[in-house]
């Protein structure tokens, strides 16, 4: 019996060794929030056996994995002052995007990057961010590595084609605008408009710039991105609403969601001391609270003021002037542990990815105040699935703002946020697990192309069955044509009648 303990225990040892992969990781945009949403999967993939290298911005550690740091990573922070809410800056999404891509080029020619290129490395598959540009991407080709991408936000415009999966704008809206699943006829035209544009812009702008960059810097061209062989997604149909995906796409919504901590204790205490509840805000990393203008910290101030619950604010300053007393500020707070908090019955927020899904996670609805990017589709879609609702900040006031409080307050809003998060939280897998599996699966089956949809290879004419509609047409025209004649050809055979002309 102890033989066979052993050699099972070996057995599963040397198995574990076997299956371990050596990963390469591409966090090329240098914002940290970006990187945040996989940490907890890249530790996971390193406890499993396998081995990573993570090129990013900011280190991170953790067992078999091995950081390689570039340049300084991009300071995210976007003053409210320069967001004007007017809707032509939804029109430039893409741009902004574009404008962060612009700084790879440090990444690419720093020290510890061209040190790390010169090393005799080999890959078993590539992981890399798909976001605003392609320039790491030519290390697929050097290491001849199957190449996996990530999303830290929903699908981008340009991220569909390369897959085969649809886009198709009449119920599918594009990230940067604020349209539900249901359009009408002018979101219709509208959305139709900025997918064409932004794929556009991706080409023009991003695409064909990182080729550049890549040929200059790696030495490699970038692959094409059409056969990248997995695309996984931070994002999930219970909330952004369903879509058809090719297997060779998953929808991995909430993977940076970890087992909930316990709150430090002075934190805890004051939380659940309040017996109406507490309402947390928070506007992220990139908003700063403290750049709000001061007439708009006013509103919040005093509208918290008159509340019975107590409110949790993150504010960057020391301290806040004129603080109402049921208010706490802190500088940081960890907020995936403040959200899950039974006492927690709202969340004042911006809209971004990581905080609407660990809202939801946690089964509390959300007012959002979207500023740019996918914030606007994000607060769409929590609007239309019932658990929240939408307040602009550039025009917002103290009726407004109580009015939101009172509504996501409600046991309506309460109860179907709830269930939402029951749903959201079905799943046969946890998000890491199903994003760890399916990279072993493409990285076992040599690139899993029997993942790729065959609509990746038809030309443009075949996909949109222009060529088939034309065959037809011309078929039912030839055969009107032929009945036309036939009709023609036998009548000409009727009889003349003769009529008498009566004489005059």
């Amino acid at each position: 019996m102890m033989k066979s303990k052993i050699c099972f225990l070996l057995f599963g040892i040397f198995a574990n060794v076997c299956t371990a992969y050596n990963i390469l990781v591409i966090m090329g945009h240098p914002g940290n929030s970006h990187l945040r949403v996989f940490v907890p999967f890249f530790k996971e993939l390193g406890e499993r056996g396998h081995h990573l290298t993570v090129i990013s911005y900011a280190a991170i550690k953790g067992k078999n994995i091995r950081a390689v740091q570039l340049a300084e990573g991009l300071k995210e922070v976007m003053p409210l002052n320069e967001i004007t809410g007017a809707r032509s800056e939804k029109y430039f999404g893409a741009h902004l995007l574009y404008s962060f891509s612009k700084s790879y080029e440090e990444g690419l020619k720093s020290r510890a990057f061209q040190d790390f290129l010169k090393e005799n490395n080999s890959y078993d598959v590539v992981l890399a961010e798909m976001f605003n540009s392609n320039a790491f991407y030519g290390l697929a080709k050097r290491f001849d590595a199957p190449l996996v991408g990530l999303s830290s936000c929903a699908m981008l415009p340009w991220h569909a084609q390369w897959f085969g999966s649809s886009d198709n704008p009449s119920y599918i809206p594009v990230l940067f605008m604020d349209y539900p699943v249901r359009m009408s006829f002018a979101e219709r035209v509208e959305n139709t408009v900025m997918l064409l544009m932004n794929k556009w812009w991706w080409y023009s702008l991003m695409e064909t710039p990182g080729k550049i960059l890549s040929q200059k810097y790696i030495g490699e061209e970038t692959p094409d991105l059409y056969t990248t062989s997995l695309f996984l997604v931070n994002s999930h149909h219970t909330l952004h609403g369903a879509r058809p995906l090719t297997p060779s796409i998953v929808e991995v919504g909430g993977i940076h969601i970890e087992k909930a901590k316990k709150l430090p204790e002075n934190l805890e205490r004051w939380i659940e001391e309040s017996g109406d509840g507490v309402i947390y805000f928070s506007l992220g990393s990139m908003i700063k609270s403290n750049t709000l203008a001061e007439e708009t910290r006013k509103i919040f101030a005093n509208v918290f003021s008159r509340l019975p619950q107590r409110v949790l604010w993150k504010w960057e300053n020391d301290s806040m002037p004129e603080k109402p007393k049921n208010v706490m500020v802190q500088k940081w707070l960890p907020q995936r542990d403040v959200l899950c908090h039974p006492n927690v019955k709202a969340f004042i927020g911006h809209g971004g990815l990581l905080g609407t899904t660990e809202a939801i996670h946690c089964g509390v609805p959300l007012i959002i105040m979207p500023q740019f990017g996918d914030q606007h589709l994000n607060a769409k879609a929590v609007e239309s699935q019932g658990v929240g609702v939408i307040l602009q900040l550039h025009d917002t006031n103290e009726e407004k703002l109580s009015n939101a409080i009172n509504k996501v307050l409600s046991p309506e809003i309460s109860r179907q946020t709830k269930a939402l998060s029951e749903r959201f939280k079905d799943r046969p897998q946890s998000p890491i697990d199903t994003a760890i599996y399916w990279v072993e699966h493409v990285t076992r089956h040599k690139g899993g192309y029997h993942m790729r949809s065959a609509a990746i290879d038809l030309p443009f004419y075949q996909y949109f069955l222009f060529d088939v509609v034309a065959f037809l047409a011309v078929l039912i025209l030839t055969f009107v044509y032929i009945v036309y004649l036939s009709l023609k050809f036998f009548l000409s055979f009727r009889p003349k009648t003769n009529v008498k002309q009566k004489s005059s």
